[in-house]
């Protein structure tokens, strides 16, 4: 699936694997955020980290008549307040996708797979 734009020079498709690199992205910039897990966290490995190049295993991307809803599967450090990491992670997520690729989100569903103990 891609998401179509049109403007008034033509057409832009944007394929869901640009949209969940760029959801990946900003998701493991917050603070907090161990990494990206993903969605099938028993058939991948249930422990496991995605790299940025396995992003789109951790992003599902849905379209909407006017615009997208993302659901973002994460792994966050131990000791970090899991709502306010989810609630970042949501607003940034939102604004990149809309500052990069000019798609609104309509919602961003933030999934916590696991807690991970950070090594000092």
């Amino acid at each position: 699936m891609a998401v179509k734009i049109k403007s008034q020079h033509g057409t832009i498709d944007i394929n869901n694997d640009v949209i969940a690199t760029v959801v990946g992205g900003s998701a493991t910039e917050q603070y907090g955020v161990v990494g990206m897990a993903s969605k099938k966290a028993l058939r991948d490995g249930f422990n496991q980290i995605l790299k940025r190049a396995d992003y789109t295993r951790g992003v599902v991307v849905r379209q909407e008549t006017n615009g997208i809803s993302v659901d973002v599967y994460i792994v966050v450090g131990y000791g970090t307040k899991i709502s306010e990491v989810s609630k970042s992670v949501q607003a940034k997520v939102k604004y990149n996708l809309n500052a990069m690729l000019g798609i609104a989100a309509n919602e961003v569903n933030v999934i916590v797979q696991g807690v991970r103990v950070l090594a000092d």
